[in-house]
């Protein structure tokens, strides 16, 4: 078995970062500390249904931001393939933005269904 040799070992250097990027790193970094380190309490007196209502409202309104970014990305593929003469690229903005309005609208669509 080879040994590769120690001075031709690739040097790590960091990566260069302006101003701006070690900023945004430290909001971001400071952002998910707070997120995770500070928990916030939960009321759950009263009735275990409005909890359970509660969650599943919670729950629905990200998947419906879900469903917005998704949304706005398609209509983003789309732009790019008329822009660059790609079919293939706007059958998938397509898709993107129709999965996006199902996602969007996934409460709704089930509570069509259930009745």
């Amino acid at each position: 078995m080879k040994h590769p040799d120690k001075r031709k070992r690739l040097q790590t250097r960091p990566l260069p970062m302006g101003k701006k990027s070690r900023v945004f790193l430290a909001v971001y970094s400071a952002a998910v500390l707070c997120v995770c380190c500070m928990p916030v309490t939960a009321s759950a007196a009263g009735d275990p249904l409005t909890v359970i209502n509660n969650l599943s409202d919670f729950i629905f309104g990200v998947i419906r931001a879900v469903g917005l970014i998704l949304l706005g990305w398609g209509i983003v593929q789309i732009g790019l393939s008329f822009q660059s003469h790609d079919p293939s690229q706007r059958s998938n903005g397509f898709l993107t933005l129709a999965g996006g309005v199902i996602v969007t609208f996934a409460k709704e669509i089930l509570s069509l269904i259930t009745g």
